[in-house]
């Protein structure tokens, strides 16, 4: 087959059966007729020698051969699109765009509050999603359309996926105020005989203060695990347990925050965007206004 001789938009419409499943939802989607999504996917099983899609009680279920299709097809609509606007101009004051983000709870509490107020000021008509995205996801998100932009640290690596550095945050102790075992100050011994609250979004390992306790041969007692950034400092609040979080999320509570007795290096924030996204000038004009604002705030 010669991509010449084929239709590109077969595959606007493969793409959207994919993702709805149904040709009738498919047909809505992209506002044309059943029987003209039918008649386009009929042309497409023709070009490829296969079905693509098998009807079931339930769904059009894609066969391997769309399986193995969908990443490169999304991916190459996105770039056809992006290039057809590089040379559009972007007005964030008028400018009606929706964009998907990707962040942690821990990211969200700390950046999107502020991010929010900036966009309201200077690009009023935007609209902001945000979700969480796992590292393994992340490259897929992004080809599907789902993710226009993700915070992370640097540990997420692929050719397609470019990043650049937001902020970086030292991690500190919290205690409540009055707590009877500790002052203003906290000794590497006294921090060993506090009880701990872990956050991790996974059930079992060591994270980053775990790892240089073990550097130094020092293990802390872990009372309470969870999975949430935002109970850490409630549960905290209302008992003698001590935790340790990056230092932006001490900032919205009312609990005594002190110098970790041990060096445990700062967590990074980088900003990911896909390569196909680069030099389009809705997105870069939201990478350059997070990493100010990001940036002016550290």
């Amino acid at each position: 087959m010669r991509l010449q001789n084929v239709d590109l938009n077969l595959f606007v419409v493969f793409d959207a059966i994919y993702t709805e499943r149904n040709l009738t939802r498919a047909a809505e989607r992209l506002c044309i007729t059943q029987p003209a999504v039918s008649n386009a996917l009929s042309r497409l099983r023709t070009s490829l020698n296969d079905p693509l899609f098998i009807r079931t009680p339930k769904a059009m279920m894609p066969t391997p051969v769309a399986e193995n299709m969908i990443g490169q097809v999304r991916e190459a609509l996105k770039l056809l699109s992006s290039s057809m606007h590089l040379g559009d101009s972007f007005d964030p004051l008028l400018a009606e765009h929706h964009f998907q983000l990707g962040m942690f709870d821990v990211t969200e509490e700390t950046m999107l509050p502020s991010l929010l107020a900036a966009l309201q000021v200077h690009a009023p008509r935007l609209s902001i999603s945000s979700y969480p995205v796992s590292r393994e996801e992340m490259l897929k998100e992004f080809v599907s359309g789902r993710l226009d932009l993700a915070i992370d640290a640097p540990i997420v690596t692929h050719p397609d996926l470019y990043h650049h550095p937001l902020v970086t945050v030292p991690y500190v102790c919290l205690v409540r105020k009055d707590h009877p075992e500790v002052g203003d100050t906290l000794s590497l011994e006294q921090y060993l005989a506090l009880s701990h609250v872990h956050v991790s979004s996974r059930r079992q390992g060591v994270g980053y203060v775990d790892a240089a306790l073990n550097r130094l041969g020092k293990h802390r007692n872990i009372q309470v695990r969870t999975k949430h950034h935002q109970a850490a400092p409630k549960l905290v609040a209302e008992t003698n347990l001590a935790t340790t979080v990056p230092e932006s999320l001490a900032k919205n509570t009312d609990l005594k925050v002190l110098k970790l007795p041990f060096e445990v290096e700062p967590i990074e924030w980088h900003l990911y965007w896909h390569r196909s996204a680069d030099q389009d000038n809705a997105n870069r004009w939201l990478r350059e206004f997070i990493t100010a604002l990001m940036q002016g705030q550290g």
